[in-house]
């Protein structure tokens, strides 16, 4: 946990630095920080203390002593199996209520410090909200003092249709508040600003009405008197899929995976009533009747078939241009359309594939307690070895390679290229059949690796050859 926690310190270190944060508020964060912590504390812990636990006896040939009273290694193992399975079970408790509620308070704490400090909520390089402002900021560079020194500022200000209606562009900023004031004044230095005019008029909206201007200095003052009373407890009804437990993540996504298919379905239904697809043809008269049939004749005899350009050949030339930009201009509307509707549904299906991902993580995180038990025990039983040394070595090599698998394997699933079950159980599942083989190598009593069987194998293999070739 001590490792972790200094991991996390260094993760958020440009959040929490020089923003004139006590200690209390930090710390206050990272206890909140520590239970989700425990789904990679956890499993690396058990790993570990398994492989130091029957190293040091192997070592110290405390299991051959057991042996020889009849105690198989099995029956060693029995009261650790008890144990690490109700540990499992308390960890799927504690991944199920503590750390759903940790997460919450993760967010709501940020979000309130975002409030009390408003430079705190400025990242760099992306466009960020200011609390109780109807302002969007984006700056290259934050320097100096609490960071109060801004570099290329961008703000889009909202208009009280929530529409982004000014821009304002300036090479450089400063921040200047006051704990003492209830003012946050932000002066920018040599920019230029833009405004759409708004009008009644239908004639002079037409025309996109706009208002420009350049300037060394421009003062934003902006009331923040709300602000200054938060306290950093207050709660928000703001949920993502880590803030769920399971009971919640089932219903939402029922619910989640019923609006997709409620949206794929009338998106559908309307590209298809845009495109004439389907749709019942009128009759032509009889004197198109007539000309069709024709038509249709004449390229029979000729030995033609009925295609878009034989088509088109119906109708006269000027007809026929008509008919082709009118097919370019809706099958672009068409195409335009689906890439927008594509863009907005690949959100809709990440935020439910990440529903289900937390859900069965859930699950997994408790049974890899187990199974890495079996691959840790087993394993400090074969190599012998007690201390920090090797043991150390072999566990953190283990537990990298069972944590990258499950990071890749979660990433490939959000972007919905593998199942999202699979995401979340691919890195225990690869650990089980591990943990089986060393197991059954520990019961028999077989090194890690009998290099002399498989020496035999190829040996045995060469002969056979040998005797066919004589033959």
């Amino acid at each position: 946990m001590f490792i972790f926690i200094f991991q996390t310190i260094w993760l958020f270190i440009d959040d929490f630095a020089g923003k004139g944060l006590d200690i209390f508020i930090i710390g206050k964060f990272l206890f909140y920080l520590m239970p989700n912590l425990m789904e990679r504390v956890i499993p690396l812990t058990v790993l570990l203390s398994s492989i130091l636990t029957f190293g040091s006896f192997a070592e110290n040939y405390e299991f051959a002593a057991m042996k020889a009273s009849g105690i198989s290694l099995q029956r060693a193992m029995l009261p650790l199996i008890v144990f690490v399975t109700f540990l499992g079970g308390v960890t799927f408790y504690f991944a199920n209520n503590i750390i759903p509620i940790s997460e919450q308070k993760i967010y709501n704490l940020r979000r309130n410090i975002a409030k009390v400090k408003p430079a705190a909520i400025i990242t760099e390089g992306v466009f960020s909200d200011l609390e109780g402002t109807e302002m969007n900021m984006k700056v290259d560079r934050k320097y100096g003092e609490n960071d109060r020194f801004l570099e290329n500022v961008i703000i889009h200000e909202k208009s009280k249709t929530k529409v982004n209606t000014t821009v304002i562009k300036a090479k450089s900023g400063e921040l200047i508040s006051s704990e003492d004031s209830d003012i946050l004044q932000l002066v920018l230095k040599d920019g230029h600003y833009y405004l759409d005019v708004s009008t009644k008029n239908n004639k002079e909206k037409k025309k996109n009405p706009f208002t420009k201007a350049n300037f060394r200095t421009y003062t934003i003052n902006k009331d923040l008197s709300d602000l200054n009373d938060v306290d950093l407890d207050e709660e928000r009804d703001v949920s993502t899929d880590k803030m769920k437990n399971i009971s919640r993540l089932t219903k939402d996504i029922d619910s989640l995976k019923e609006d997709n298919v409620r949206l794929v379905t009338a998106f559908s239904k309307n590209i298809v009533g845009r495109m004439g697809a389907f749709v019942p043809m009128k009759k032509p008269d009889s004197v198109g009747q007539i000309a069709i049939d024709k038509k249709k004749k004449e390229m029979d005899s000729l030995g033609t078939k009925m295609d878009t350009d034989s088509i088109l050949a119906l109708y006269p030339s000027w007809h026929q241009s008509q008919i082709l930009s009118s097919a370019k201009s809706a099958t672009s509307n068409i195409i335009t359309s689906i890439q927008g509707k594509k863009n907005e549904l690949q959100i809709k299906y990440k935020i439910y594939r990440l529903h289900i991902l937390s859900l069965h993580k859930k699950y997994a995180l408790a049974l890899s307690c187990i199974i890495l038990f079996f691959v840790g025990a087993p394993l400090g039983a074969i190599i012998r070895k007690g201390g920090l040394g090797l043991p150390m070595v072999i566990a953190i090599i283990l537990f990298l390679t069972y944590y990258f698998i499950g990071v890749f394997a979660g990433n490939y699933a959000k972007e919905g290229n593998i199942n999202p079950i699979i995401g979340a159980w691919l890195s225990t599942c690869i650990m089980l059949p591990l943990g089986v083989f060393l197991t059954r190598r520990a019961t028999a009593d077989k090194g890690l690796m009998s290099f002399g069987s498989i020496l035999d194998y190829f040996k045995g293999i060469f002969k056979k050859k040998d005797k066919i070739a004589v033959t």
